[in-house]
């Protein structure tokens, strides 16, 4: 390994080394805002030698992992999801260090789980795939259930253990199909291998199948979404928008490295498997979350349906693919981070809020965060100047561009859909009669007022009307930075 070498990977390297440093310095002294404050720094650190690692890349360490503007794109925007994350997260732990709940490893397990998004971002290999993947996994079974003495994060856990270890299961087999019928890891040169070879073994196309499986667990598509929706109530709110974000980013842009190295979409059958989760997605998140009257819920149902829209983008294939899955997650992440944020912000010691009563006169007694949560809520319903409309449009475009009418018009059906609930849960929001109901528990716990809170919210709420007001100078990067990815003629010097 070279020095160069280590300057691609000093985003990896940086996140590693503060995992460590602050795995001693909560076994040295427990003090919730010092750790919280080092996990930050740790976030702003890894963001800092991005600039240092895109003077060098594009590289290829160790055959495992890929180093190139599109991996540093995605690093930072997992980064800065996660520290937004951990702003949020603070005065929420603060609340229920009063009841003698001990925070500061929730600081570590989120470092961790970064640790491991990142290594996502960047995996060429099933080895560093799998590694990256477990990462998450393992860290998120007890930051689910980080609230051990309530019932409901114990479920949660045990649900999303069962889940990932399902998927786990399936990742292992398929990668084992596939390096029985390609002799290799690296994902471009299962991909040459297969073109080279020909017709399709059905060993390959099972092994294929089998990893597809895998990650449709990890993203909640129909027919894999079972329990999703549990987990997504019963885990910590903070705790739901890292599921919800970063976990699903990086793995949203694992699975677009994965599809343009192996060449996959060339392949009608496979194709056609990635319609059908499309297809079977967008109806299923979308029919299931008019049913909802919890808002965890229906963020996560829309969840599943946003990314059968994502699926429609990725279908199309090319570089305007590429562009439509990169803006689409970026939007997705920003107006996620958003609902979740408003919903950790309205929680309280006693539960999260996520009914609807919790919401209902929000907009007359704190305007503000009424606003944030509006703007988030339109923007994933696709409304027109907002950030979703523009990664709604970006897909359709993509799929316009590919042919793709049938998926296209189901998207622009189940758009319509979906504005439905989500001005529902907007309506409530203006419900004059109800200015005095409060989230349970007292108001004198709100962490609305909190600076953290505040400026976490005014920045995803700026980013909000940016992209969706201004979105042409993101969308140029985009451009930009996914050439690596569709320059798949880097990758042959493994």
């Amino acid at each position: 390994m070279t020095t160069t070498d280590l300057f691609a990977l000093s985003p990896l390297l940086t996140m590693g080394t503060f995992c460590i440093i602050t795995m001693l310095g909560i076994a040295v002294r427990r003090h919730h805002a010092t750790i919280a404050a080092l996990a930050a720094a740790s976030i702003v650190m890894t963001l800092g030698t991005l600039p240092l690692a895109a003077s060098v890349v594009p590289r290829t360490v160790a055959m495992l992992l890929r180093l190139d503007t599109y991996a540093l794109l995605y690093m930072g925007l997992v980064s800065a999801a996660t520290l937004i994350i951990i702003a949020l997260s603070y005065r929420y732990w603060t609340l229920h260090v009063e009841d003698r709940e001990e925070c500061e490893e929730f600081y570590l397990l989120i470092l961790i789980a970064t640790f491991g998004a990142l290594v996502l971002t960047a995996s060429v290999h099933f080895a560093s795939f799998f590694l990256g993947l477990e990462l998450i996994s393992v860290s998120l079974y007890g930051l689910i259930g980080y609230l051990r003495a309530r019932r409901a994060p114990l479920e949660a856990s045990l649900k999303y253990l069962l889940l990932a270890s399902t998927a786990s299961a399936f990742l292992l087999f398929g990668m084992a199909l596939l390096y029985f019928e390609t002799g290799t890891m690296v994902f471009a040169e299962v991909g040459a291998a297969m073109t080279a070879h020909g017709t399709k073994p059905l060993l390959w196309l099972g092994g294929f199948t089998l990893v597809m499986v895998a990650i449709g667990f990890k993203l909640g598509l129909v027919p894999f979404h079972l329990w999703i929706p549990d987990v997504y109530q019963g885990a910590p709110a903070p705790i739901t928008a890292y599921v919800a974000t970063v976990s699903k980013v990086a793995v949203g842009a694992l699975l677009l490295r994965f599809v343009s190295d192996l060449r996959i979409l060339e392949v009608q059958i496979l194709a056609m498997f990635f319609a059908f989760l499309a297809i079977l997605s967008m109806f299923g998140g979308n029919f299931l979350a008019l049913q909802q009257q919890n808002v965890k819920r229906l963020l996560a149902y829309s969840s599943i349906a946003h990314f059968g829209y994502l699926l429609v983008a990725l279908l199309a294939g090319g570089p305007f693919a590429a562009e439509a899955v990169t803006f689409y997650l970026v939007a997705y992440a920003t107006m996620t981070l958003g609902a979740f944020g408003v919903v950790t912000a309205r929680s309280t010691p006693l539960r999260d809020a996520d009914t609807f009563e919790d919401y209902r006169g929000l907009f007359w007694s704190r305007p503000w965060v009424a606003l944030t949560f509006i703007l988030s809520l339109l923007s994933l319903a696709g409304i027109p100047i907002t950030a979703g409309f523009f990664g709604k449009f970006y897909a359709i475009a993509a799929g316009v561009q590919a042919d793709l009418w049938l998926l296209v018009l189901l998207l622009i059906a189940n758009s319509a859909i979906g504005v439905y609930y989500y001005l529902r849960l907007i309506v409530t929001m203006f419900d004059r009669s109800a200015v005095a109901i409060a989230v349970e528990g007292g108001t004198g716990h709100e962490i609305t007022g909190h600076w953290a809170t505040v400026l976490s919210l005014g920045l995803i709420a700026s980013m909000l009307l940016w992209l969706g007001g201004y979105p042409g100078p993101v969308i140029d990067f985009i451009r930009l930075v996914v050439t690596d990815l569709t320059a798949t003629v880097l990758h042959a010097s493994y």
